[in-house]
């Protein structure tokens, strides 16, 4: 018999993630993958080739660069979810699951794509930037506008709030643990400086993290590369083992088969978001010539969170050979697998990249919330009574017990999930006629492709802002 409320979250979690989304996200991403020839493979160099010239390119004051959106999309990507997410997902499903997660990764970033590209296509001007993304889709793309708000204040929800409680709490856990700071202590820090930030809106948002993005996410690699080095004739044995363990015969008949495909999955896609719907209110304030470039750009953020980052986790704590038996949990295990590798400065340096990569994410978080928010309100009092609100949230996350805070998140995630998906699934033709429309100009010998409105004649009343 269920006792508490947390008990209800858990087994709405268990039937949403066991009977619908896994089987959704995996259809979506292998619909979009084939029908789009498998864009996020063959356009690999284009991805780095814009993600270079986006960050060359100088836009004005009210615009963000494609640059900028890549780093506040991958900000709220590269989080927790890289280091207690997979942490959580190997002490629950075992070495499986990172192939799980690798898997969604790899066709996920054609759904990324496609997201991307729509919210781009049904994007606003804004007063500071462009706006745009799920809702805006939804609303003018299937004219559902009930539906559009659900899933506005869904997002408001699961990223401003529970998401970002998720973030703080990981932080506040990691500096209790390295420092013995009390996390009342974190809870107040991390609170003022969420605030400092996010009360200088989506500019401020860009700036900083198109700073915070490189430099962590370069010195967490290079960090991964001296560990793998030092194990590199064990690294085809761990590849196989990993596969072994997705696939295994006591896998099956020890029942945990569905564990470990749970866990990669929900776990990769609380971290990489490809097809969750988050990620598009990012993508679509960039000032691009083209639909596609962003969506391309997005794709190339999914391969950067999960097979490049999550990955370097997976491996470090896989070869620190700690027990998986949930004696470690989350972000202790992580910490504890690079303390065994590197000494006691492993501790102190993982502390430091939680704080960056969680910080980051709660911004990139709330970016997202900003855009929707706006789409159901504009009086002028709901911004700074929101923001507030999330920084209540970040208190609250930084001394809340962990189990619940994941659980919440889970179901959060899950039911903007399967909107998206829904939405994707009923527009994506169109983000596929936009992908067309650049290759054939690329084709043609045009290296920047450029969209106009009438490209798209049965929806160019619908394309406002490419007018």
């Amino acid at each position: 018999m269920l006792k508490t409320w947390s008990d209800w979250i858990i087994t709405a979690n268990d039937l949403l993630w066991s009977y619908l989304l896994i089987g959704l996200l995996i259809a979506v991403g292998s619909y979009f993958t084939a029908r789009s020839r498998f864009v996020q493979f063959r356009y690999l160099g284009e991805m780095f080739r814009l993600l270079k010239q986006g960050a060359h390119l100088h836009t004005g004051k009210n615009t963000v660069s494609s640059f900028q959106a890549f780093c506040i999309a991958t900000a709220s990507r590269v989080g927790t979810g890289n280091l207690a997410g997979v942490a959580t997902a190997l002490s629950l499903g075992g070495p499986g699951a990172v192939f799980w997660m690798w898997l969604l990764a790899l066709i996920g970033s054609a759904s990324a794509f496609v997201e991307s590209t729509l919210a781009q296509l049904y994007k606003e001007k804004g007063e500071r930037s462009f706006i745009g993304g799920p809702a805006f889709y939804i609303e003018r793309g299937l004219k559902k506008h009930r539906l559009a708000m659900l899933f506005a204040f869904i997002i408001l929800v699961t990223f401003g709030l529970v998401f970002n409680s998720v973030q703080a709490n990981t932080i506040a856990i990691a500096f209790h643990e390295t420092y013995g700071i009390n996390r009342l202590g974190s809870a107040l820090v991390l609170t003022f400086l969420t605030l400092l930030t996010i009360f200088g809106g989506i500019h401020r948002i860009a700036k900083l993290s198109g700073i915070l993005v490189p430099v962590m996410a370069i010195a967490y690699i290079l960090l991964a590369l001296f560990i793998l080095f030092s194990h590199v004739t064990a690294i085809p044995q761990l590849i196989g083992h990993i596969f072994a363990n997705a696939f295994g015969i006591e896998q099956f008949t020890g029942g945990s088969f569905g564990i470990t495909v749970m866990q990669g999955i929900r776990r990769g896609l609380f971290s990489n978001e490809a097809g969750m719907g988050s990620a598009p209110n990012a993508a679509a304030t960039a000032s691009v010539s083209h639909p596609v470039k962003q969506g391309l750009i997005q794709a190339l953020s999914v391969f950067t969170d999960t097979i490049v980052i999550c990955s370097c986790t997976a491996f470090i704590i896989l070869f620190s050979e700690l027990p998986l038996d949930g004696t470690l949990k989350g972000i202790q295990l992580t910490q504890a697998a690079i303390s065994r590798e590197i000494g006691p400065f492993g501790a102190q340096f993982i502390t430091c990249c939680i704080l960056l990569f969680a910080f980051s994410s709660i911004i990139g978080n709330y970016s997202y919330c900003e855009t929707n928010l706006l789409f159901l309100t504009r009086h002028p009092v709901s911004l700074p009574l929101y923001r507030t609100a999330v920084g209540a949230m970040i208190f609250l996350g930084s001394i809340a017990a962990l189990d619940v805070v994941w659980n919440l998140a889970d179901l959060c995630m899950g039911i903007m999930t399967a909107i998206n998906l829904f939405a994707m699934s009923m527009l994506g033709h169109l983000a596929l006629k936009a992908l067309h429309n650049y290759s054939r100009q690329k084709r043609h010998g045009r290296k920047d492709p450029i969209f106009k409105a009438g490209d798209m004649p049965e929806i160019t009343d619908q394309l406002s802002a490419w007018k």
